[in-house]
């Protein structure tokens, strides 16, 4: 968080000044913190055949998904529509890969036309892709029995999880890819999101590097994505380095055993464009109750769902009062739901300490760059907010706020 004269900047502009120009609410992403964070990660892991593949569920403006691609990152895609916003960003086919649970034979056709590399998630889709695409080059996703993240929604490996093949179905999946004469040519797996261990990350390579010992054809290892950032004042920032050094020793040690240099993926999402991301709004309603200071604001959970969905904190400040005598409130949004709670956790209401806040006071919500708009919705048949791009002291609109007639009507 950047602040002068006790007022937010995102870039060099004031956020309340986007919110004059732009209107309310309104999601600002700060270009600077996304090429910085993809530096962050090629400096960390110096793996000499390191490939980035960006998990595009996390942001799919086009406008951001092209400085990523610019600044050196691959794309994982998890639908047909995010191979189309793949391509319109300017990814090749061959630097795309189709990650997805349950997937249809339609949807592998679409990959398959679009010279996608598909990533199968179970030995059902595996034994239905071979009977599309025989003699071709596949991707299998190994559930590793190692989980891990910030809440039990996201936790991806285990028991538990409905992702990847488990990883003792090893002969399985030898025998459907002979009977389609498939060629395995990577392992995959993603344990969690939102992790701020390198230690999880050691446990579940070591589990995924036992498994692709029994696969003699890899071009690659794919150990997902999952990199947290800190959304909490007082949590540490993932220690790259340190990640990168395990990483990058343990792989070296595997391939020298396997007999050859393979391609290292990883697929972070959330961690390029998190902290990039603000969510500015307004405060139209100050209200009290026994328990509570409520302040409600102009937007809500149809576009901001992690606190609500997952108890996930967002730091909020009040954009022109940075620092200030602080009183114990509950922000709150417009939608008709008990659960539209900015200030929350999986239990219920968590009082804030904030600023004192006034009707008309612009509020940004930080780390919203990830899952923020991705995961918005038209719920109350409310419109999805503009989205706006700062560079240094330049801003300008990457998307357009819907309208009511656009929801009614779709044109």
């Amino acid at each position: 968080m950047k602040a002068i004269n006790n007022r937010l900047l995102i870039g060099d502009i004031p956020a309340s000044d986007l919110v004059r120009k732009y209107g309310s609410p309104i999601y600002a992403y700060d270009e600077a913190i996304i090429r910085q964070r993809m530096r962050d990660l090629k400096q960390g892991i110096t793996y000499a055949k390191l490939m980035i593949y960006y998990a595009l569920k996390a942001n799919t403006n086009l406008h951001i998904l092209r400085i990523i691609r610019e600044e050196g990152a691959y794309a994982d895609v998890h639908s047909p529509g995010e191979i189309m916003a793949a391509e319109k960003a300017g990814w090749k086919p061959e630097q795309i890969m189709l990650t997805s649970a349950s997937v249809t034979n339609d949807e592998m056709r679409f990959a398959m036309d679009h010279g996608v590399l598909v990533n199968c998630d179970s030995l059902s889709q595996l034994e239905r892709y071979g009977k599309l695409n025989p003699d071709s080059r596949v991707c299998v996703r190994i559930n590793p029995d190692v989980g891990g993240g910030h809440h039990s929604h996201v936790i991806t490996g285990g028991p538990e999880s409905k992702f990847g093949i488990y990883h003792d179905k090893v002969p399985e999946i030898k025998e459907i890819a002979g009977k389609h004469r498939l060629k395995i040519v990577g392992v995959h797996q993603h344990i969690g999101s939102g992790i701020l261990e390198p230690e999880k990350f050691r446990l579940a390579m070591n589990v995924l590097l036992k498994t692709a010992r029994e696969f003699s054809d890899l071009e690659f290892v794919d150990f997902g994505g999952g990199l947290g950032v800190p959304y909490r004042p007082d949590q540490k920032a993932l220690d790259l380095k340190s990640l990168g050094r395990m990483m990058t020793e343990t792989f070296s040690s595997f391939c020298k055993e396997y007999g050859k240099e393979l391609y290292m993926h990883i697929e972070p999402g959330r961690f390029p464009v998190a902290e990039a991301g603000y969510l500015l709004c307004t405060v139209n309603t100050l209200k009290e109750t026994p328990t509570h200071k409520f302040v409600g604001v102009d937007t809500g959970f149809n576009h901001l769902i992690r606190p609500a969905m997952y108890g996930s904190y967002h730091q909020i400040v009040v954009t022109d009062r940075v620092d200030g005598e602080k009183s114990k409130i509950v922000v709150v949004g417009n939608i008709c739901e008990s659960g539209d709670a900015f200030t929350r956790d999986e239990h219920g209401l968590v009082d804030r300490e904030l600023p004192e806040i006034k009707e008309g006071d612009v509020l940004a919500i930080l780390n919203a760059g990830a899952y923020g708009f991705s995961m918005s919705s038209n719920y109350n048949t409310r419109p999805r907010p503009v989205e706006v791009l700062v560079k240094g002291s330049e801003s300008r609109i990457i998307r357009k706020k819907e309208d009511e007639e656009y929801l009614l009507y779709g044109y």
